[in-house]
């Protein structure tokens, strides 16, 4: 919702007073290790796909199940 706020150039309008600093840092500290597990899950997803340990049809080469796992 910050990115978006960002990118539209429109300040975001909350009813909410402003966090505290210790706020401010679990937020950001949730945000991050959010990222960390998110990328760690892509990076074994992918090196599993393209190591071909999936139950992905006999003769479908690993690019195509990559492909299908991003569609």
């Amino acid at each position: 919702q910050m990115i978006v706020g960002l990118l539209a150039g429109k300040p975001i309008q909350s009813k909410e007073p402003p966090r505290s600093a210790a706020a401010n840092a679990f937020f950001w500290g949730r945000v991050v290790l959010s990222a960390a597990i998110l990328g760690f899950a892509l990076a074994v997803t992918l090196s599993a796909l393209f190591a071909g340990n999936t139950t992905m049809w006999e003769g479908v080469p690993e690019a195509v199940s990559v492909i299908l796992f991003f569609l």
